[in-house]
């Protein structure tokens, strides 16, 4: 047999290797598939990973003592609102999560900033005591009469049962968020709810058992609306997913620009580290394999391990589990 048929073999056998191990090859001996940044559309501020409460499963492991990544300051967020507009980017959305971002003590002025530049503005919050402090409803109130709609508060709701709502964010967190979503509701402010699917009940049921509560507390949402009403597939590192390989495109019908991280990036800024880092999206915090750079610039021309040509290889098990066979985005 020729060197040259042996090569051609090897090729075709599958690797040792286990899953998500190789960035361009899955465990099977395939090609991985990635995705191009087609437009940035959003782009994410993470705000700190403190947070008033400890939840059940946290993909970002927020507690009121994990600060792995420290609050960004307002002057660190308006040099990427300041590259967006140097590089001609056309960015619609300016958004945060935490952590809980109102524990951030320059929340309302790095709102303020992107929506004095036209931009639209997601706060991701749980509507409990941080956010309901007088200075910060103050704040919202003003914001909402300076930029009107184009800011937007999307409330962690786990589930439309206090019961299982507090399985997963702990006692006594129920009737604080429903609080924060009557005053929010009540003055006017646009707001979503996003849910999770783990309860075992199908979707429809959940939208009807949310609706039934948004109905009975007289909220704006609509719970048909899947940008109204958010319900997140359950992430699990350990869990075993398939890989996502170039031919699976055409297979699952999806195409890559319908991934969350070919339209928006993440900036983190980690403890002990000097200046803020892009990622591709909001679910790898951590991965330092998946940092881009300090700047939108690098970002967009990262090379070598987990990108090409700025072009992400999608060699995570949320990028299966989440984005591809889940379907979600964390963007509006």
């Amino acid at each position: 047999m020729s060197d040259t048929v042996v090569e051609q073999v090897e090729e075709l056998r599958p690797r040792s290797r286990g899953k998500f191990t190789d960035p361009g090859i899955t465990a099977d001996g395939q090609t991985r598939a990635s995705v191009a940044l087609d437009t940035l559309e959003t782009l994410w501020f993470n705000t700190g990973t403190l947070c008033n409460i400890e939840c059940a499963n946290c993909y970002m492991e927020s507690s009121p003592s994990n600060d792995r990544l420290v609050y960004i300051s307002a002057q660190e967020t308006r040099e990427f609102l300041d590259e967006i507009k140097s590089l001609s980017l056309n960015t619609r959305e300016i958004a945060f999560t935490g952590g809980e971002p109102f524990m951030n003590p320059d929340m309302l002025e790095m709102a303020r900033d992107a929506l004095s530049r036209g931009y639209e503005v997601l706060i991701l919050t749980n509507a409990m005591q941080p956010m309901q402090r007088k200075r910060i409803k103050n704040g919202l109130l003003k914001l909402l009469a300076e930029h009107g709609g184009k800011l937007n508060l999307r409330v962690s709701l786990d589930h439309y049962a206090r019961e299982l709502h507090e399985t997963e964010r702990g006692p006594r967190s129920w009737n604080p968020t429903l609080s924060g979503l009557d005053w929010l509701s009540e003055n006017g402010l646009n707001i979503t709810i996003a849910g999770r699917t783990c309860w075992g009940e199908d979707e429809s049921q959940a939208r009807k058992g949310y609706e039934q509560l948004i109905a009975d507390h007289g909220w704006n949402i609509e719970a048909q609306d899947k940008a109204a009403l958010i319900l997140f597939p359950e992430m699990d590192e350990s869990e075993d997913v398939p890989e996502i390989t170039t031919k699976c495109w055409d297979i699952l019908g999806v195409a890559p620009g319908d991934i969350m991280c070919a339209t928006s990036r993440m900036v983190v800024k980690r403890r002990g580290e000097d200046k803020p880092t892009v990622l591709p999206c909001t679910l790898l915090p951590y991965d330092r394999a998946f940092t881009m750079g300090s700047t939108l610039q690098q970002a967009a021309n990262a090379q070598g391990g987990m990108f090409e040509h700025g072009a992400v290889r999608l060699c995570h098990p949320y990028c299966s589990k989440f984005c591809v066979l889940g379907g979600a985005s964390c963007s509006a």
